[in-house]
């Protein structure tokens, strides 16, 4: 009895010196891993003009510019899958370093990398072929980190971990957007053009191979180690077991990815462009209540973790998606016609709200066996990505073309497709 008592005792426990340093270096990586992948967004205009002909159209430069960065997005599905693939036949570790190696080194690349006035048509060719392998990273890298992590720490605190994680990757988003403005008020946009542009891509990449560094003293996950002592990895092409064999976590996963989506690209990313296009707020304004959002939304990102290590994914997702839907609902309408210090606060709640996506990856972890977990949370969420992520802001300014808060009616039908994809989730995995 005594034993026993000590075993419970010992799940339950907070995390081993062990655990936090897995958790803090996959964290950092993550962060790290996302402002080299969206760095590229914030000088997307200086990328036109400098990787271009001279004589082509602005407009068509820049939109060149983002069809290589949509490049990125389309090669995140094959990335994922194939690194998921040899992940859960090969480990874990071995395929986190080599995402992160694959964002880092085509980052600094691109900062080093000469321009078209140098090297003519090869210049946008290379920019072509660096996000594509930043593509493959990305779409390794994140479900990588979860199971890695996921299957690091006690079972009892999946959630926490899990939360932490995806908290660390909003960061990467926050550094990105801070670094871009520091560069704004240190430099002239004469200067940027000519060559202080390549200095974010520079520290990107350098601190990317840093945390690659880091990594190296990371170890192998105990559940992988322990399928391998047993001889349980899978025998068959892991996709194929999946998609034969766990049609419905599929499905649920690739739902609460859309959400996940929904919170992101909607809530954080694309709110400036709303309070600035629609209701009159400052740059510096919007920027302020951006980044206030996104660490209100990394809180909540470890709040709801902790939540469900406690109350249970399932039932905690529910809530949460509740609280975000009820926020979306206040926020958008008072756009507008309320003051902005109560707009501003709303909008910290909405992001706070938003935290529950930081959750999402928690339930796919339960959803999927060990054998195939990887491949599991990298088809269901880098598909769901790829297809979502590119339709979700047109869909918004579609939307937008009947209100200026169209956006809002993206959200609410977005929350019930979360809630039912969550209660699914309740009814089967718990």
């Amino acid at each position: 009895m005594k034993s026993r008592n000590a075993d419970v005792a010992a799940e339950q426990k907070l995390l081993t010196r062990e655990d936090v340093r897995t958790l803090m270096l996959s964290s950092f990586g993550g962060a790290l891993e996302f402002y080299d992948f969206v760095i590229y967004v914030f000088y997307a205009k200086v990328l036109s003009e400098l990787f271009f002909p001279a004589g082509l159209n602005p407009f068509w430069a820049l939109l060149n510019t983002y069809g290589i960065f949509a490049a990125g997005y389309l090669f995140r599905p094959l990335g994922g899958i194939v690194m998921a693939h040899f992940g859960d036949l090969f480990g874990r570790k071995r395929l986190f370093a080599l995402s992160i190696m694959m964002m880092a080194l085509p980052t600094l690349c691109l900062g080093l990398m000469p321009t078209f006035a140098t090297i003519g048509y090869a210049a946008p060719i290379l920019l072509l072929v660096l996000r594509m392998i930043q593509g493959v990273a990305i779409g390794g890298e994140i479900p990588a980190a979860w199971t890695f992590v996921s299957e690091h720490v006690p079972e009892k605190r999946i959630g926490m971990a899990n939360g932490f994680l995806t908290g660390g990757l909003s960061l990467g988003i926050l550094l990105g957007s801070l670094i871009a403005l520091g560069m704004a008020k240190l430099f002239s946009s004469e200067a940027i053009l000519n060559g202080a542009w390549r200095i974010p891509f520079i520290i990107g990449g350098l601190f990317g191979l840093l945390t690659l560094y880091l990594r190296s003293y990371l170890h192998e996950t105990p559940v992988f180690k322990a399928m391998q002592q047993r001889k349980e990895l899978v025998t068959e092409m892991p996709v194929k077991v999946l998609v034969s064999k766990h049609k419905t976590a599929v499905s649920i996963g690739m739902l609460l990815t859309w959400f996940l989506t929904g919170c992101i690209v909607v809530i954080l990313l694309a709110m400036p462009q709303l309070l600035t296009g629609s209701f009159g707020f400052s740059s510096t304004q919007a920027f302020e209540m951006q980044s206030m959002a996104i660490v209100m939304q990394m809180l909540g990102c470890v709040i709801y973790g902790l939540l469900a290590d406690r109350l249970g994914t399932g039932r905690v997702l529910i809530g949460g998606i509740v609280f975000t839907g009820v926020m979306t609902a206040l926020f958008y309408p008072a756009l507008g016609k309320y003051s902005d210090s109560l707009i501003f606060i709303l909008y910290l709640l909405l992001g706070l709200a938003a935290g529950v996506a930081g959750i999402v990856s928690a339930a796919m972890i339960r959803m999927f066996p060990p054998a195939i977990r990887f491949t599991g949370i990298s088809f269901s969420y880098n598909v769901a990505y790829a297809i979502v992520g590119g339709l979700t802001l047109p869909l918004v300014q579609w939307l937008s073309r009947f209100s200026p808060i169209g956006a809002m009616y993206y959200i609410l039908p977005l929350c019930v497709v979360g809630i039912l994809a969550a209660g699914v989730f309740q009814i089967r995995y718990r």
